[in-house]
């Protein structure tokens, strides 16, 4: 019994040794173009949102060691998929784009479904305070709506 779970040992070190051959990307690109808001916003955003929303990236050491490498690499590109605020003047450029994601960005703050529970739990300083949430919400409605009215100036 002893030897079997030896070897059992043996061979998943090796995988996990051997998997660490296996590279991922992990990148920030230029930025190319800031979103801009308030300091107070802009500090929130960047404590809570910009790892996985943005070119900014702070990369853990975690993110170096598979397989929490390509989970972490994942997860960061289906954030800057989604939302990339170092590309902000690309949703700036069509209001309604625009407008949707200030729109989407309140309703998910507001929820409590950013920052994710488990990158909240390995970053206890992306934890978005009560304060911090409102702040976020009220700013992003209220750019939306700004950004509406130019759509709604336009159309007529």
């Amino acid at each position: 019994m002893a030897r079997v779970a030896a070897t059992t040992a043996a061979v998943a070190m090796t995988a996990l040794a051997a998997i660490q051959l296996l590279p991922v990307q992990r990148r920030n690109s230029p930025a190319s173009g800031e979103l801009t808001a308030p300091p107070e916003v802009t500090a929130a955003l960047r404590g809570a949102c910009y790892d996985c929303h943005s070119s900014q990236t702070r990369w853990p050491f975690y993110s170096a060691i598979a397989p929490l490498s390509w989970l972490v690499a994942h997860d960061v590109n289906q954030g800057r998929r989604r939302l990339n605020f170092s590309d902000w003047n690309a949703y700036a450029s069509d209001p309604q784009t625009a407008s949707q994601k200030l729109n989407r960005v309140a309703e998910l703050v507001e929820r409590g479904a950013m920052a994710p529970w488990y990158y909240r739990l390995l970053h206890p300083g992306a934890r978005l305070r009560g304060a911090q949430r409102r702040l976020i919400v009220q700013w992003a409605r209220q750019q939306a709506r700004r950004v509406d009215g130019v759509v709604t100036e336009v159309v007529h």
